[in-house]
């Protein structure tokens, strides 16, 4: 393999070919997302209730997958950049054992606090046992939710996305078969309900981490796992854990805004509960193309910052930008046109799909100018900016939103919680491209 391939090809083909096969593979990975929810609504509107209320808890794990993981693509991207292999390798060696770690406790956390989260949204039993009998399989299978996106973003660093896309697509399609299989079941298997969703989505996860220690011993690449690096090394601990841990907060932001959102909406009726986890899903797919070239850009932006590249760090940063901008345009278009449709995918609720199309349509509004948060942060972890980042997040997620939220729908009523959505989205731009242009400035990046 060409590990200079980063900083030799043109920005844009280099851009496109790094972030399609994210862009197939998150979409792949969106679609079985829905299809879950698409099946758990089927069971019964309180199963759906329950999936919506265990989301955030959920998205905290997923969070802290994703977020320290990208901690070991950037070093990674960085290491390999500047011609150090050997920290390369220390890096991938550190973050994956520290990964594994990090699913042991969050198997053991998230088991522990699951039901008092519960009961502090809900009374209704029915919600409350459908809730715990999902959370407590599918928290199980942290490990391998970790362990999968270590491999993932290991792969990622060194440019080999189409290996990630191909675990991905692995992994959705089985849980995409297996749900209604082991939900409804379908011939030998047996009916297992909404446990069955979440036993579906483990398998396809431990599907994933198995095409990926297939590929790992049979392909090589340009970083290993080494027992020699095992060592002890605070610094390179350090290292990941100071883009990790922002990577992490950012990625779990959202958990916490939902949670939130969940107690001044659950003042008015249980379909606005619903309704934002419908949201919630239909937002994961969105914006899933624009995170794939997110997902792109950051080793590319990592390798050329390493190699002194500066001139053309700009440029990936701005055709990025170009390119998450129109998806995102296409985005509002479809939420405006086909709001109802999308909404009447989850539920059959008149109530329902009545609040859902109007949130939908009010908060779509934000969509496109929310391209110039994303990629900023992507770009800033890229860099190795963690903290950078984690103040846009912070901005996106609490300090600007919660407040807006809280005083709205004090005066509108619930609606008013859907436009604090759009407004945040215009405030933290502008906040954003200070924040970049501070860091651009700092880090010579011209």
């Amino acid at each position: 393999m060409n590990d200079t391939f980063m900083k030799e090809k043109p920005v844009f083909p280099l851009l496109t070919s790094m972030a399609l096969p994210m862009v197939a593979s998150m979409l792949v990975s969106a679609l079985y997302n829905i299809v879950d929810s698409l099946y758990v609504a089927r069971i019964s509107e309180e199963a759906m209730t329950a999936l919506s209320l265990v989301y955030p808890v959920q998205n905290f794990i997923n969070a802290v997958a994703i977020g320290f993981s990208i901690g070991i693509s950037a070093l990674i991207s960085l290491h390999l950049g500047a011609g150090n292999q050997e920290k390369a390798d220390t890096a991938a060696t550190h973050g994956m054992l520290l990964s594994l770690l990090h699913g042991i406790i969050a198997s053991v956390a998230g088991i522990a606090v699951i039901p008092r989260f519960l009961r502090s949204f809900t009374t209704d039993e029915t919600v409350i046992a459908l809730g715990l009998t999902y959370a407590r399989i599918a928290f199980l299978f942290s490990v391998i939710i970790m362990a999968a996106m270590a491999f993932e973003k290991i792969f990622q660093a060194v440019g080999c996305m189409k290996i990630t896309m191909a675990g991905l697509s692995l992994g959705s399609v089985c849980n995409i078969i297996l749900d209604p299989l082991l939900i409804f079941g379908i011939g030998p298997f047996p009916e297992m309900g909404i446990a069955g969703a979440a036993l579906a989505t483990g398998i396809g996860q431990m599907m994933q981490v198995v095409f990926y220690l297939i590929v790992y011993f049979v392909r090589p690449i340009p970083v290993h796992l080494r027992r020699s690096c095992l060592h002890f090394n605070p610094r390179m601990g350090l290292q990941l854990y100071s883009i990790g841990v922002p990577a992490i907060l950012n990625l779990a932001l959202p958990s916490v805004l939902i949670t939130f959102l969940n107690s001044l909406l659950a003042f008015y009726s249980q379909s606005y509960i619903v309704v934002l986890g419908i949201y919630y899903k239909l937002q994961t797919f969105l914006y899933l193309p624009a995170n794939g070239i997110v997902q792109g850009l950051r080793p590319i932006i990592g390798y050329n910052y390493g190699a002194g590249e500066y001139g053309r760090v700009k440029k990936v940063y701005h055709t990025a930008m170009a390119m998450c901008a129109a998806i995102m345009a296409a985005g509002t278009l479809l939420c405006l046109v086909l709001s109802e449709q999308l909404i009447g995918l989850f539920s059959t609720n008149s109530e329902t799909i009545a609040i859902g199309t109007t949130a939908l349509r009010i908060i779509c509004t934000g969509f496109l100018v929310s391209t110039i948060s994303v990629v900023v942060s992507g770009a800033l972890e890229g860099l190795g900016k963690g903290i950078e980042s984690l103040v846009i997040s912070l901005c996106r997620y609490i300090v600007v939103i919660m407040p807006l939220a809280w005083l709205f729908c004090h005066f509108a009523g619930a609606d008013g919680i859907w436009h604090a959505f759009w407004l945040t989205e215009f405030l933290t731009a502008a906040i954003s491209l200070v924040v970049y242009h501070k860091s651009v400035k700092l880090n010579k990046v011209q």
